[in-house]
């Protein structure tokens, strides 16, 4: 589905906050849900709706935020000393001083915001307010300020939770903190915003005051609770994490994926799954995972950087690590770990088995207990198995070796050569018999211990 394009306008992403409430060395913002940094869902999202430039405010010791947000080639300002949300925004007043147009001020820890709803916000401001406030109606509006609205859909003020009156507290739509203004105005008007609180703070919801007093109007739009989620301690990090899940479960359904149990499968933030995949439950997708049509993925499989083909049976108890390529039909059978290897069409690696920086061409069948001897203790090397090999039981490949196609391994071989087209190739020693030992070795044993 093509994504809203919001023209004209740039971001703020608010990200000076510290990890307090976190109990974490590690900026707030850095938390991962869905396997992506809080701060990279919300700058994902900018581009999505192709917000630019995009400006990360930082603490003056953010240097790990600053480096994560130029990753996605964001601006960086720094709120130095942290005088409150208002003075935040105006540290990204020099990064955007050739900026013509709006600016939606967004917080890098409330990262389920979604493009559509800066797109709905971008059309509130054109259609009819100077000033874009972002609400939500709160299951429980008790910590939240207000938002006051007039009977003609205009914005009247923001009341913050401990100065609202009996009747003001009775409201449940509440403010986000997210904001859409032109730039200009906006920053004329933070100019004058005071710090005349018991904080000593500048606050960003002060400028709804002042744009009234001046003539502006002000409106408020309405999302989902959940699209706002600000993160600040654990639990909120787990809830997140939790609203996240539902929502990938809710798109892969709806886009035709099959899952059992969809309440214990777990999405990466880039997870790609085609229309009639089967999902069993308790599967786990780690970052950059694609899954074609008519594929299955069997209970307690993890992948993470693998490629699915379409009709490719996964599982269960399979785990596909980063470059795993199973191809049309292949099989990977229950406690079968593949790494950076190329499984070909119809290939089969049913069970016990690790195949590492290989490839296994088409209709090959690889046994159970399988190893490819892939690591010296110092490189990798390449093990290459042809089309409609067979290698039998307890093998091991030591790489870099070729097995060609056709070949046979029998079972319990070391092959440490290449195997030649067709041929037979096995490294066990003749059985020897020594007839009598066992009965001998229990006698022995029976009269030591009973002596």
């Amino acid at each position: 589905m093509a994504q809203p394009q919001i023209p004209e306008m740039a971001a703020i992403i608010l990200a000076a906050g510290k990890s307090t409430r976190m109990k974490s060395a590690r900026s707030k913002v850095l938390h991962e849900i869905g396997g992506r940094s809080l701060l990279h869902h919300v700058l994902a999202t900018c581009e999505e709706a192709k917000l630019s430039p995009q400006v990360v405010v930082t603490s003056p010791d953010g240097s790990d935020v600053r480096s994560a947000a130029e990753v996605f080639g964001a601006a960086t300002a720094v709120q130095d000393p942290p005088l409150g949300t208002g003075h935040a925004v105006q540290a990204a007043q020099e990064a955007l001083k050739s900026h013509e147009g709006d600016v939606a001020v967004l917080f890098g820890d409330t990262p389920l915001i979604e493009a559509a709803t800066l797109a709905a916000m971008s059309s509130a401001r054109r259609a009819r307010a100077d000033i874009v406030v972002l609400g939500f109606d709160a299951d429980d509006p008790t910590p939240y300020g207000r938002l006051v609205m007039s009977t003609d859909g205009n914005l009247e003020k923001i009341v913050e939770a401990k100065d609202a009156t009996e009747t003001e507290r009775a409201i449940g739509f509440v403010n986000s903190g997210v904001l859409l203004a032109d730039a200009k105005q906006l920053f004329a008007l933070l100019d004058n915003v005071t710090n005349d609180n018991a904080k000593g703070e500048y606050y960003l919801t002060d400028v709804i005051g002042l744009a009234r007093e001046a003539g502006l109007t002000c409106t408020a739009i309405k999302c989902d609770e959940a699209e706002v989620l600000g993160v600040n301690s654990r639990s909120d990090l787990a809830a997140a994490e939790a609203a996240f899940q539902d929502k990938m479960r809710g798109r892969a359904l709806g886009a035709g994926v099959t899952m059992v149990a969809p309440e214990t499968v777990f999405f990466s933030y880039d997870t790609d799954l085609a229309a009639d995949c089967w999902i069993g439950p308790n599967v786990v997708f780690g970052p950059g995972v694609t899954v074609a049509s008519g594929a299955t993925i069997k209970s307690f499989s993890h992948l993470e950087g693998a490629t699915v083909g379409a009709n490719a049976d996964i599982g269960p108890y399979a785990r596909l690590r980063p470059g795993a390529d199973i191809q049309t039909s292949a099989r990977i059978g229950n406690f079968v770990e593949i790494k950076k290897a190329t499984i070909e069409p119809g290939a089969k690696v049913n069970h016990l088995s690790y195949i590492g920086d290989a490839r296994v061409g088409p209709k090959a069948n690889i046994g159970a207990g399988v190893i490819t001897c892939n690591y010296d203790g110092f490189n990798k090397s390449l093990t290459e198995i042809g089309a409609g090999a067979f290698i039998g039981s307890n093998s091991s490949l030591v790489a870099p070796v070729k097995v060609a196609d056709g070949a046979y391994i029998g079972s319990g071989s070391v092959i440490t050569k290449a195997v030649e087209g067709d041929a037979l190739a096995l490294t066990r020693g003749p059985l020897k018999q020594i007839k009598g030992w066992a009965a001998k070795h229990r006698a022995r044993n029976t009269k030591k211990s009973g002596d």
